[in-house]
Order: C-alpha cells, then sequence, then structure tokens
C-alpha cells in the first residue's frame, strides 16, 4: 500500500482530519551517527504519533508505539483480515525469529522465551504454575504489583500457600538496606522469593542479583517482575540468576499493546505447569508449552519485530542514558521547590520517578494537572506511597518539562 493511503485510511479510521498526519507522509531519516544528539531526539520524536493538545508524561503505564510498529500492525492486521484463517496461520504465524531476538535482549536461550500478552500473564503463569504444598512460603514485597500480590493471595485462600510480606526503606540508594529484608524474612519454609526489579511506584531499582544468589543456595525459587526494566535498563536474566522473570514488551520496547514475554530457566520449565493447558504433543520441557492460547492476534505478536528494530536502532545505553537524563532534569528543579519531597532515589533509578506535594491528594494534584496545564501524569496511593509519576519517554522535551516545572511551582 502506498504510504499516502494509507495514512488516508489511518485518518479515516481515527476520525480525524488528513492534514493533521499529513507530515507522516515523508519519513524522516535517522541521523548520521556523528550527528548532533539533540538532532537524534529529534528524529526520535518524529517518529511517534503525539497528541496535539496534551503533554503525555504517564509512558509507564503503557508506551506509544513508533511509527514502524503502527504501520507494520495495520498492514498485518488489514492482510490478515483478507483471508484470516489462511494468512495469520500459515503467511503470518512466525514466532522463532522474535523469539530469537527477545531473549538476545534478555541475555538467554531463545528455548527459554514465551510470548505471552503481558507481564501479569507471564508472572501468574508461574505463581500458578508451580508445584506448591500448605504450610510452603513465597515472600514478597508490599511494594509489589497489584496483580502480583491478588495472585499470590489466591493461592494463599486456596492452597494454604503462607506469604510473608517484607517493607522496603523507600527510597534508598543503599543496596544492603534494599536486600536485607529479604535475607532476614527467609526460613527453613522458604520455598519461592517473588521480586520486583523496577519498582512501578516510584521507580527504585531493586539489586535483585544478591538476593537471588542466596535464594540459590538455599534451593529457592525466585520469579523477577521485569515488566518496567526490560529494554530500560541493562536485564540479562542468566547473569541475574533468576528462575524465572516476566515482562510487559509494550512498555519500553514500545512493542504493540498486549505483548509480553514469559522468561523461565531450562532446567525448571518441565516442573512448572501450563495456566492454559497446551496439546499432548507440547512436552513437558518445551517452552512452548506456555504459549497455548487458543486463538490470538499474530499481528500483534508479529509486529513486535519493528519495535525490536526501533530499540536496536537507539541502542540500549544511549536509551537508558537518555530516560535518567529526563528524570533528572525535571526532578532535580523540582525537589527545590518548597512542599516538594522525591520518593526516587538518586542513583538506583532510571526514567520514573514520584514527587509527594504536601496539602495535596495524589489523584487531585494528577486532576489538577491536567485539567488547567493538559499534563498527564499517573496518580500513586499504594501501601504509604503517595504522590505523583512523572514518566518522560525518549519523545519527550525538556520543553515539555519545563511546563511541568511551571505548573509545580504555581500550585
Amino acid at each position: 500500500m502506498e504510504r499516502r493511503v494509507f495514512l488516508q485510511t489511518m485518518a479515516a479510521l481515527w476520525g480525524i482530519p488528513f492534514e493533521r498526519i499529513a507530515h507522516w507522509e515523508q519519513p524522516l531519516s535517522p541521523p548520521a551517527d556523528d550527528a548532533d544528539e539533540e538532532d537524534f531526539w529529534g528524529w526520535v520524536r518524529g517518529e511517534f504519533p503525539l497528541h496535539p493538545s496534551l503533554i503525555n508524561l504517564n509512558n509507564g503505564g503503557v508506551s506509544p508505539h513508533p511509527r514502524s510498529v503502527w504501520e507494520a500492525l495495520f498492514r498485518l492486521e488489514l492482510s490478515a483480515n483478507e483471508a484470516p484463517a489462511y494468512t495469520m496461520w500459515r503467511i503470518q504465524d512466525q514466532k522463532e525469529p522474535i523469539r530469537q531476538r527477545l531473549a538476545a535482549i534478555a541475555g538467554v536461550d531463545p528455548e527459554e522465551v514465551a510470548i505471552v500478552r503481558n507481564s501479569t500473564e507471564a508472572l501468574e503463569t508461574v505463581i500458578f504454575g508451580l508445584s506448591l504444598r500448605t504450610g510452603d512460603e513465597v515472600i514478597l514485597a508490599e511494594s509489589d504489583y497489584p496483580s502480583m500480590i491478588a495472585a499470590w493471595k489466591q493461592r494463599e485462600a486456596r492452597d494454604g500457600v503462607r506469604l510473608r510480606w517484607v517493607r522496603l526503606p523507600l527510597p534508598s540508594d543503599e543496596e544492603e538496606k534494599l536486600v536485607l529484608p529479604y535475607l532476614q524474612a527467609i526460613t527453613p519454609r522458604t520455598r519461592v522469593i517473588h521480586l520486583t526489579h523496577l519498582v512501578n511506584w516510584t521507580g527504585q531499582i531493586v539489586p535483585v542479583k544478591p538476593i537471588i544468589a542466596e535464594a540459590r543456595k538455599r534451593g529457592i525459587f525466585t520469579l523477577v517482575d521485569a515488566a518496567h526494566s526490560y529494554a530500560h535498563i541493562p536485564v540479562d536474566f542468566h547473569e541475574m540468576g533468576c528462575d524465572a522473570a516476566g515482562v510487559s514488551l509494550h512498555k519500553w520496547l514500545c512493542a504493540p499493546f498486549g505483548t509480553g514475554l514469559l522468561y523461565i530457566k531450562k532446567e525448571r520449565i518441565a516442573e512448572i505447569w501450563p495456566l492454559f493447558a497446551a496439546p499432548s504433543e507440547r512436552k513437558k520441557e518445551d517452552i512452548r508449552k506456555f504459549e497455548h492460547l487458543g486463538t490470538r492476534s499474530i499481528p500483534t505478536e508479529q509486529a513486535i519485530a519493528p519495535a525490536i528494530d526501533f530499540h536496536h536502532r537507539i541502542g540500549l545505553a544511549r536509551k537508558t542514558a537518555r530516560l535518567q537524563k529526563l528524570r533528572s532534569y525535571w526532578l532535580s528543579q523540582a525537589i527545590q521547590l518548597p512542599k516538594i519531597r522525591s520518593l526516587t532515589p538518586e542513583k538506583l533509578a532510571a526514567g520514573l520517578a514520584t514527587i509527594q506535594v504536601e496539602g495535596w491528594e495524589p489523584q487531585k494534584l494528577a486532576d489538577h494537572l491536567l485539567e488547567k496545564y493538559r499534563i498527564f501524569v499517573a496518580a500513586i496511593d499504594w501501601m504509604g506511597i503517595k504522590g505523583i509519576r512523572v514518566t518522560p519517554h525518549l519523545y519527550t522535551t525538556e520543553q515539555e518539562l519545563d511546563r511541568l516545572l511551571e505548573a509545580l511551582r504555581q500550585v
């Protein structure tokens, strides 16, 4: 399909004037490798479909797709709809190259990676797939993601598993203080330690490696929630040493909505039951047994490939540095304002940051920033963590963050 026809079709589907997206007709070329840094980020910004009147600083929830991803997704959907059973299952369903590339980013074997829909599905596959008995203990933190906590509480109610809670000293740049609560919670009955690598509420990076090393010595299974760390900061599950991990690809990889990754160490695959029963030909030790879902969106899965391309075009080191730079830019100025306190550490953090503003309930402040200034942030109120979370993306400019800072000054 010609680009102009494609864009006209997209405009019609979105119900917006074609003129609003006509500038996308001629794609911007990536700058040369020696280009000015701001020229490079200008190119990146041009790859995203920006909202015309909103500053989106809640990219931590779900990321927009760059142009190459949503174009591929549209083409694949259009092609699939011409003859779905034939096109999707005989032509498009080519998971193996994507599996290999996702595994490479995670530093693992492709035979340890299943393509799923999000980190919740990935992690709950393991939570409900592990064989645990009444009285077996699971260590987890109060600051873990609510869906994971709900899943473990269901196992507690259904199977008599005992949950041992730790409270992390958030925020903290002292690794020992973050590791110690987990180690102190271990007992002879501990069977699983559930770890969040990058805490979604505040952006705190938890040093999981020493916890996993101690767990391995004691034969304890380790499960890592890497929803916010994969493709955001360096992640190598083999080097980390965990037994399993879950990832949402629609966050920092910028893949299509509803795409995720499940990692399970090869020697642990056989002992974990799939969340959805797999056909008998799926051997117990085959990672693909976790992908049996029934009819699923093959175009959505295949559009992960251009997201990987985009990720590599930028480079992880450059990406991490950019997100840290943007976080430092606005946060270092915000905390100079009266009545503002950071809930995010200075060093053990990446792109996410949360602040507490005295005299404001989180949701009321988030609503105020949206209604008066057209700035969209996330309201955080969980287990004593109360504030607004600001999540810039690669396309965010310092000028947009200046508008946030001006709004905070007025607040």
